[in-house]
């Protein structure tokens, strides 16, 4: 559509064209000059009058009640213009009247007007004055319902009142003393509920104290735990991260709500009240300032609790002495402490929305969590330095060094000489009035420490006597109890805070004490507690650590069936107080694992030195027979591969479904090792007395340390597995029953390993020794038997020899011994095939006889059934090697012609050599025969003994 369109298609463009039409038409009509055209023109005319009118009156016809209605509003309204145009003439008439009277009374209108402003500012004034005059209700009100920001507000803005607008009306002097005295008063409460909310209640209802005995009475201690004045609980789920908190969020605060169901909105509201009362400075140094009193109060309360929940009536805990207290009242502290640091981030997150918003406050009057955590820190190490009894223990001396022996405890087991009797004096001043005081005096003055000091205040400030804060005696031992828990607070504790070293000082007093004070303590009492098990008998200086036994009952506890040594039982007893300090104490696992190599190191050495002194001959470096071959490695593998010793390891691994080998091998090996005896033995004279040991209590203490280094090495032994399992190159995966042990070096372990092969070792010895000096007894009493002894005499004697009878009583002491202090599978290892070497040493003895006859066989042959009973009855089994040797000097009843038809009739029963020194004996018993004819009978031997063995091999 372009202009003419819209212009023609507007309200005021048809008027125009109505009229233009019009126009037209009478200048048509009028300049018209022929009068048919004007009719023309006036006909056009009237039709199209005619159509319009009828079209007007159809368009009435149509909307006659809206043009009815239409006409009607027009008269009324044309009705209301024409009076208002009436009222406003007479307005002007009237204000004009009035501005000439006005103008008449001018000064007379402004007095007046001045008096009204007067006036009303005079009631604004009254209205205020009966507003100040109900703060003082409204702020207590506030108070009262904790509505702290809203009392804040009233109060400053009353204040401000007081001192600009209202400051010149002498009857509110008093009123803003008052008010100016209630905003210090307000400053003081908003601190006091701030300090309340960080510190008084208990974060969760769930955390109590643990019990034992009397866990009833939960619910009760924890409620106690809070402050008494605090009756509500803070929701932890309430409580959201100090990091999340929106900075630029407006603090508001509801009337209709209870402030304290949000802990962490109403501290908000706290510290927004300090701002508006502009005392954050202040209120952050008095924050500060509270700390260490506030949870130095948080230790008082909880010790107290645990008193009033544990103590029985009329019996203090540390009568008790039971470290757990100790832990259960630091386990809580550490709740309580996470908690209280946790509000105090909340608060200084709210300070550090303040600082965000703009508002002018230096950060050095401010605190921050390094500030708390140093004051938690510092409380902490006074209540430790309290219970660890730091005061008493730092002034004993600790070792320099663990990793090195700090004491020599071979010193204990070194000879001594009598040591003189110390001179007595008749009297001392020790005891006096005046000793006494003065020495009070002198301890006083130097336990008067920071420590002390502390506890002092904390109990004055509670009320309580220092034996009723106690949970436990003080102890450096108290350390292993909370050691665990101790250290996950303390790694919370820096990880919270940036130390610039990386430790706090929490830790470092912890690490100064365990290192300085405890390790030393532990290493003194253990190398006390094996010296007095160790010593040295010092009148004939023997070695008490070998002579005394555990009694029955210990016995039975540790569950053996033999007696095993004092010394060993509390060497193991002060290990095993050691591999739990290194549960207790994981950190320090590689110190306590030196010092238990340091210990086994010395009671090694003082176990060789014992073994030295009993099988050393007096001060030479001679050691007896058996002792030689048992440190002999040839003698000793050989011991070592036979039967009797593998069946021996292998009953002790319960292993004895496997049968090593068959009867004639066994026979056979028994043999070989009766041949290396009899070839280092019997080519001797006699045995000097002082090779042997006489002694057979010296050979029960050898059993005993056997028994006992065994089983102290099988303990040792299994130590070193969960160690190994533990060990960082390990691949081994075993099931421990209690606390893991923690990683050790494998140096360590490997000192560990070859102490424990050590002990195993020198418990092989022993019993390796008893088995070969039982041997060597009896070659000491039997070569005499033949060498010295007549067997040739005319009169029959119906007794043994005497050295049988003596052999047979030394076997019988020994079995005596023996059986009480060896298991039974040992006991028979010491002497199975005893009966075989007997009858091998009596059979080789038969080239020492010069001569013999019926009476000397006699006399043989009842000093071999007087072996054989005494045997049997110690193994329990019939010696049948015995009754060989017995018919072996029975052949001596016949001729050797006679020998020779049954070797031919039954086979040889011995070898070539015995029937050799058979037929030498008899011809030196009967010298009738010639050497000529031995020659000829040892001739036929050959050739018989050749021949069946060559038809047995055929």
């Amino acid at each position: 559509m372009d202009e003419t369109e819209r212009i023609a298609t507007s309200p005021s463009s048809k008027g125009r064209e109505t009229s233009e039409f019009l126009m037209r038409i009478v200048r048509t009509l009028s300049h018209s000059a022929d009068f048919e055209q004007r009719e023309k023109e006036k006909a056009r005319i009237d039709k199209a009058y005619k159509q319009s009118d009828k079209k007007l009156g159809e368009l009435v016809t149509a909307h006659y009640e809206d043009l009815t209605k239409v006409t009607q509003d027009f008269s009324r309204m044309s009705k209301c213009i024409n009076d208002s145009r009436e009222r406003i003439t007479k307005i002007r008439e009237d204000l004009s009247s009035c501005k000439t009277l006005l103008h008449c009374k001018r000064d007379e209108l402004r007095r007046l007007w001045i008096e009204g402003v007067e006036h009303k500012a005079m009631v604004a004034l009254l209205d205020q004055v009966e507003l100040i005059k109900e703060v003082p209700v409204k702020l207590d009100n506030f108070i009262i319902s904790k509505h702290y920001l809203h009392a804040t507000d009233l109060l400053v803005n009353a204040v401000a009142k007081l001192e600009k607008p209202l400051a010149g009306i002498d009857a509110l002097r008093d009123l803003k003393a008052e008010l100016i005295a209630r905003n210090e008063q307000l400053h003081e409460t908003l601190i006091e509920e701030l300090n309340k909310q960080i510190y008084a209640a208990v974060p969760d209802q769930s955390v109590s104290l643990k019990r034992s005995s009397s866990y009833r009475r939960g619910s009760n201690l924890t409620k106690q735990l809070s402050d008494p004045e605090c009756k509500q609980t803070k929701p932890t789920e309430l409580l959201k991260p100090p990091e999340m908190m929106d900075l630029n969020k407006e603090i508001k605060e509801d009337l209709n709500g209870n402030p304290e169901e949000n802990p962490a909105h109403f501290i908000a509201v706290l510290v927004e009240a300090l701002f508006v009362l502009r005392k954050i400075p202040d209120s952050a140094e008095g924050i500060k300032s509270k700390i260490e009193p506030e949870l130095s109060a948080i230790v008082a309360r909880t010790s107290q609790q645990v008193v009033d929940s544990y103590a029985q009536q009329g019996e203090s805990l540390s009568s008790q002495n039971q470290p757990r207290f100790l832990l259960e009242l630091l386990e809580n502290v550490f709740h309580q402490f996470r908690n209280v640091a946790r509000m105090h981030k909340i608060v200084l997150r709210n300070l550090q929305r303040i600082i965000v918003s703009g508002v002018p406050v230096r950060n050095e009057l401010l605190y921050d969590m390094n500030d708390v955590w140093s004051k938690i820190q510092a409380v902490l190490e006074l209540v430790l330095r309290e219970y660890l009894d730091v005061q008493t223990s730092s002034r004993q001396r600790a070792p320099t060094s663990f990793d090195e022996p700090s004491t020599d405890i071979n010193s204990y087991f070194s000879k001594k000489k009598p040591t003189k009797s110390k001179k007595i004096s008749l009297f001392r001043f020790d005891a006096s009035i005046h000793a006494m005081s003065t020495n009070s005096y002198v301890d006083d003055n130097m336990t008067f420490d920071t420590g002390n000091l502390f506890h002092v205040n904390l109990l004055s400030e509670v009320g309580l006597g220092k034996h009723q804060m106690e949970m436990c005696k003080p102890s450096v031992n108290n350390i292993t109890a909370i050691f665990m828990p101790l250290e996950a607070f303390i790694k919370e504790v820096e990880d919270a805070v940036a130390c610039q070293d990386g430790t706090s000082s929490l830790q470092s007093f912890v690490t100064e004490f365990i290192q300085n004070i405890f390790l030393g303590q532990v290493h003194a009492t253990v190398s006390s507690s094996i010296a007095a098990a160790t010593k040295v008998d010092e009148e004939d200086g023997s070695f008490d650590a070998l002579r005394h036994v555990v009694d029955h009952k210990t016995q039975k506890d540790l569950g053996v069936t033999r007696p095993l040594l004092t010394s060993t039982v509390t060497v193991d007893r002060n290990i095993r107080k050691l591999q739990e300090l290194m549960q207790s104490l994981p950190t320090y696992g590689d110190q306590f694992l030196n010092m238990i190599c340091n210990i086994l190191k010395e009671y090694r050495d003082t176990c060789n030195s014992a073994y030295r002194g009993i099988v050393q001959i007096e001060s030479d470096e001679k050691r007896v027979i058996s002792a030689t071959w048992a440190k002999d490695e040839d003698i000793s593998r050989f011991l070592r591969s036979l039967p009797s010793w593998r069946s021996l390891q292998m009953s002790e691994r319960q292993d004895l479904s496997k049968k090593l080998c068959s009867e004639e091998e066994i026979r056979t090996l028994n043999s070989k090792e009766a041949l290396i005896l009899i070839s280092n033995l019997s080519s001797e004279a006699i045995i000097p007395q002082q090779e042997i040991i006489t002694d057979v209590t010296q050979m029960r203490t050898i059993a005993n340390v056997h028994e006992s280094l065994e089983w102290f090495a099988g303990r040792l032994r299994q130590f070193c597995e969960l160690l190994s399992a533990r060990s960082p190159n390990s691949m081994n995966s075993i099931e421990l029953s209690t606390r893991e042990y923690p990683p050790v070096s494998d140096k360590s372990l490997e000192s560990l390993k070859m102490l424990v092969k050590d002990f195993q070792d020198l418990a092989e010895i022993c019993l390796l020794l008893l088995h070969l000096e039982v041997r060597v007894h009896c070659f000491y009493f039997l070569l005499p038997v033949a060498k010295q002894s007549n067997y040739a005499g005319p009169i029959d004697d119906l007794d043994p020899d005497s050295n049988v009878l003596k052999l047979n009583k030394d076997l019988s002491a020994m079995e005596e011994m023996l059986v009480q202090s060896l298991q039974p599978q040992k006991f028979k290892y010491i002497f199975e095939s005893l009966g075989f070497l007997v009858s091998s040493i009596l059979m080789s003895s038969i080239q020492y006889l010069k001569k013999i006859n019926e009476n000397g066989i006699k006399k043989m042959c009842r000093n071999l059934f007087a072996i054989q009973q005494n045997l049997t009855n110690i193994t329990m089994a019939r010696e049948t090697d015995l009754d060989h040797a017995r018919q072996y000097y029975e052949l001596l009843y016949m001729n050797p012609d006679d020998v020779l038809s049954l070797i031919v009739e039954k086979g040889p029963d011995y070898s070539y050599t015995e029937y050799v020194s058979l037929f030498q004996l008899y011809q030196k018993s009967h010298p009738h025969i010639k050497p000529a004819n031995l020659d000829t009978l040892l001739h036929k031997l050959e050739e018989v003994m050749n021949k069946t063995q060559n038809g047995s091999s055929t």
